[in-house]
């Protein structure tokens, strides 16, 4: 009798965990498809436990496998699953991440709606948890923690604590200027691979930025930091079987010491710090400096430890300088290298700009806020080649999006590169490069409506992007004085994503020393 009790147990344990997996690969992504369906809303059907990620694993594959032709109508190389979906299902279409739908939206009212209300649509959790490796602090904050965090590092990006950092700027594109006229040597022109050198001078900014004297340190958290963000590409091109992260593969392995050694390293130039204010010293030109002063600052104020971050969280946000500062700023000037390569005359205007306020005397914090041709480019770039191409968001309750009525567990991903490449929106000239449409400013030519989100948007916009703005002003004005450049005939043109929007073959340029030039 008791045997066939346990029996009976057993059983009812196998057929319940048999229902939950079919719940989980089949029930319930059917039953979310028909609630979107029901709606009017139209997109890919619903594939057993992967839904989309083998298609699109297959189109990015093909796509990446050759170069494209030299045009600014990216989107069909960088996005092609997401681009045909947008052309097969029209605008507010779905398609599936593994057993989750996704609802890909491009009107401006929702996009607005997305942005602005973060309590609801939140940054994604779950997934592989090898990916938190990689960077984790504001990014990654939800709620009250996210405000606290967000309260505490603001003061570190305001611009009266940036101008400090100039000589940092100037520094680094110094020597990376100093390379290039290396590379010359006696010679009027040459074709220089100019990727790698602004990778390297963008971190050495934040290097020297964030640590100050520990710059040697900083480079090699740099270095390691961008290995993590290589392997954390790869693990998020396939489905995550839960506990998979657990498994001693070679990639999980390097992964976890990789977020040892940088915590380590961090560890240690915090630990230095502290015992350097508790002496008196004053740091007020770097961004752990700040940090820790408006750290201690807050907990003063609020007169209890719990109010400020921890060790560990000022950690987690000195890596997200790292993959923040570097990506973003490198990313913008590498496509504004390129695309002032290509259209040589826009690169004219900007010298004459840049020699007309600076000469060839260093440029200073006052002159680059008055770079207004400069400022059109950046902004144009930003929209052709936006270095963060999509963001996502998860709601975990039903919840409601314009017209829309969403089920608990669905994605929705704003594709800002294919918004930013929308007709309707940017007129018939969408793929052209023409800064001139930003003279009258951002709010004008969108008027005023959630179109252009190169840095995001709502209360959880880029935190650096004043940083980011003012350190490639630095970088082009100064690189402007030296040089004129043109695209090599040996260029491929081959923008792709590894986290952020990069020249998959490099960006290789002619070269032209200006040296002789007297202004």
């Amino acid at each position: 009798m008791e045997i066939t009790r346990v029996f009976y147990v057993v059983v009812a344990i196998f057929l319940f965990c048999i229902w939950r997996i079919l719940n989980w690969v089949w029930f319930k992504p059917k039953k979310m498809e028909k609630f979107l369906r029901d709606q009017g809303l139209k997109g890919s059907p619903y594939r057993f436990m992967y839904g989309d990620l083998k298609e699109m694993a297959r189109m990015t594959s093909e796509a990446k496998s050759k170069p494209m032709n030299l045009t600014h109508d990216i989107a069909p190389r960088v996005l092609p699953f997401f681009h045909q979906s947008r052309t097969t299902f029209g605008k507010n279409c779905f398609t599936w991440i593994g057993t989750k739908p996704i609802l890909h939206v491009y009107e401006p009212s929702m996009i607005r709606e997305l942005l602005t209300n973060y309590n609801k649509f939140q940054k994604p959790r779950g997934g592989n948890p090898l990916t938190k490796l990689l960077v984790r602090g504001l990014l990654d904050a939800e709620g009250d923690r996210w405000v606290k965090h967000r309260k505490i590092i603001k003061p570190t990006f305001q611009m009266e604590k940036l101008k400090f950092m100039v000589p940092a700027f100037y520094t680094s594109c110094k020597e990376m200027i100093e390379k290039w006229e290396n590379e010359l040597n006696t010679k009027s022109s040459c074709e220089v691979d100019v990727w790698p050198y602004l990778q390297t001078f963008t971190s050495d900014v934040i290097s020297r930025t964030a640590f100050g004297s520990s710059f040697v340190e900083g480079r090699k958290i740099f270095e390691l930091q961008r290995e993590q963000s290589q392997l954390i590409g790869k693990a998020l091109s396939s489905v995550y079987i839960p506990g998979s992260s657990f498994l001693p593969t070679k990639n999980n392995k390097r992964m976890k010491e990789i977020h040892q050694q940088v915590r380590g390293l961090i560890m240690s130039i915090i630990n230095k710090r502290v015992v350097a204010m508790k002496v008196g010293e004053t740091f007020h030109d770097d961004l752990l400096g700040i940090l820790l002063d408006s750290n201690d600052k807050e907990i003063e104020q609020q007169g209890n430890k719990i109010y400020g971050l921890s060790i560990d969280e000022v950690i987690e946000e000195c890596k997200l300088f790292y993959f923040a500062g570097q990506e973003t700023t490198g990313n913008m000037l590498v496509w504004t290298m390129i695309l002032l390569g290509q259209h040589l005359e826009w690169q004219t205007h900007a010298r004459e700009e840049v020699l007309h306020l600076f000469g060839n005397k260093n440029p200073d914090i006052d002159g680059l806020s008055h770079l207004k041709v400069m400022n059109m480019i950046f902004n144009e770039v930003l929209r052709l080649y936006s270095p963060i191409v999509q963001l996502r968001r998860l709601i975990h309750e039903e919840t409601k999006l314009g017209n829309l009525t969403l089920p608990a567990g669905t994605f929705v991903q704003l594709n800002s590169l294919i918004l930013h490449h929308d007709k309707d929106m940017w007129g018939e000239d969408v793929h052209e490069f023409k800064p001139e449409r930003f003279s009258e400013g951002i709010s004008k030519v969108t008027k005023g409506q959630a179109a252009y989100v190169p840095f995001g948007g709502g209360p959880r916009i880029c935190i650096g992007q004043n940083f980011a703005l003012l350190e490639a002003k630095m970088a082009l004005a100064m690189i402007l004085q030296h040089f004129s450049f043109e695209l090599s005939p040996s260029y491929s043109h081959a923008p792709h994503t590894m986290l952020t929007l990069q020249p998959q073959f490099g960006a290789h340029l002619i070269l032209h020393n200006l040296s002789h030039i007297v202004v």
